[in-house]
């Protein structure tokens, strides 16, 4: 059945990858374009299948969530073979092997084997089958998204361990030669890294073909010396910053703050249509009201952007990054100024209503006329401070394929490590974005306070 299916390889792959795990995927270069050994070895795949690559950077907690909900065809980050994937997705030949390390502070004398593990915390991330290797020697597995992350805990003392891949160990030890952290061991079992696709994909054939034929003629020996032969150069901070600040300024400009707007905008027509439903005398009105922003206010924004992205597509409903980003930010949004809605009508007079009554004018004028303009002054300030947490909320996106602000500053600090200058810098945007809309905010309740009677 698979050899049937075989005949059926799409002609462009679409190929899951973190982007922020070097040396296998992440971006640099003169073009901070992707890169990296998995970035080669799968662009070398696709040049001999005579397929188009396409990648989708996706962070790794997600990875299989979003192989399963058809984001993309096959996973090329450093997947490690083991029977428990293999009997749920299907898993190539090897392409390179390798074995993990344990990895400890310069300081440390008592863990020197993985044995010593046990009762000791470790930092993984919780996918990884080397979070399994220390889970199984008896560590309390702390979470953490990526392995730059996992040494910066460790150094900081936070955690007592780490495990992971021997090469991107090398690779890290190698950029920051200074790093207070040392390898004392390596694990028995070699890490065989290999691609994934969903169960049945048919694809199997292919890429076992590919890469066979790859390993046959010296080209996965070539992109192994590329990444793992040669002397790694060093960049200064500042350059790093300059080389980056503006790839973080477009994702700002072309993302964070366009996802920012369009929800609010969007949001806060939900939120009017919800806050009059909540002051509705009908029961059934009111009540369908008050189940929405219960359940909104009640759950994480990052579980229901999960649930938008990974979980619609099983039953049939999938939506592109952005637009799911919109929709769950927008929802969000909804659910909490709508009570700043009601209340802000709530507090006028009930005699405006009365009055406007009197003169004739009908339910839907009253409002247009009468009392949303004067609700709006008791509106701005808290609404405000619903726009300005949505611009820091934006940074979420990243988890469901989103490229904006702080994905990009992830992005830009994964190859060099240099947490503290990018994120940094990433939130001196943030606070700039925020410090525009505090200003504009200012103005605004300034402008509608001018003929407020003392």
């Amino acid at each position: 059945m698979g050899e049937v299916r075989a005949a059926e390889l799409p002609p462009t792959i679409k190929v899951g990858t973190e982007g922020v795990y070097p040396p296998f995927s992440y971006h640099g270069g003169a073009g901070n374009d992707l890169t990296g050994f998995d970035i080669d070895v799968m662009n070398a795949i696709g040049e001999n299948l005579g397929v188009k690559v396409e990648y989708v950077e996706t962070p790794f907690d997600s990875m299989f969530a979003a192989l399963e909900s058809g984001r993309f065809d096959v996973v090329a980050n450093q997947i490690t073979f083991n029977d428990e994937r293999n009997a749920r997705y299907d898993l190539s030949d090897p392409y390179v092997e390798t074995t993990g390390v344990l990895v400890v502070r310069k300081d440390e004398t008592q863990i020197k084997t993985i044995a010593d593990l046990k009762g000791k915390r470790s930092a993984q991330n919780i996918t990884s089958n080397w979070a399994e290797v220390a889970k199984g020697a008896g560590a309390t597995v702390v979470p953490v998204d990526d392995m730059a992350l996992a040494i910066d805990n460790l150094e900081q003392g936070r955690v007592d361990a780490l495990v992971n891949d021997k090469l991107a160990i090398r690779n890290y030890l190698a950029t920051k030669p200074d790093a207070g952290v040392k390898v004392v061991a390596e694990t028995d079992d070699v890490s065989r890294s290999v691609l994934a696709a969903k169960k049945d994909s048919g694809y199997l054939p292919q890429l076992n073909r590919a890469i066979d034929e790859l390993r046959a003629d010296g080209t996965l020996d070539t992109i192994y010396a590329k990444y793992f032969g040669a002397e790694v150069k060093q960049t200064s901070t500042w350059q790093i910053m300059k080389d980056n600040a503006w790839p973080m300024a477009r994702a700002a400009i072309t993302t964070t703050i366009p996802l920012t707007a369009i929800s609010f905008a969007i949001g806060m027509v939900i939120a009017l249509v919800v806050g009059l439903m909540r002051m509705s005398r009908q029961p059934v009105v009111s009540g369908a009201a008050r189940l929405y922003i219960s359940f909104i206010r009640g759950t994480p924004l990052l579980v229901q952007l999960f649930l938008i992205f990974y979980a619609l597509p099983q039953v049939g409903v999938k939506i592109e990054p952005f637009l799911a980003a919109v929709i769950a930010f927008s929802v969000n949004v909804g659910g909490y100024a709508a009570e700043i809605v009601r209340s802000s009508v709530e507090s006028l007079p009930k005699g405006q209503w009365e009055a406007a009554s009197t003169i004739g004018m009908d339910y839907t004028t009253t409002l247009r006329r009468v009392i949303l303009p004067q609700a709006a002054r008791t509106a701005v300030p808290p609404l405000s401070n619903t726009l300005i947490s949505l611009v820091k909320d934006t940074s979420l996106a990243a988890v469901i394929l989103v490229n904006e602000l702080f994905q990009a500053a992830r992005t830009a600090a994964a190859p060099s490590f240099e947490f503290l200058a990018l994120f940094g810098m990433a939130a001196v945007y943030y606070w700039v974005i925020c410090l525009v809309l505090s200003f504009v905010q200012s103005r605004t309740e300034t402008r509608l306070n001018r003929f407020v009677a003392a």
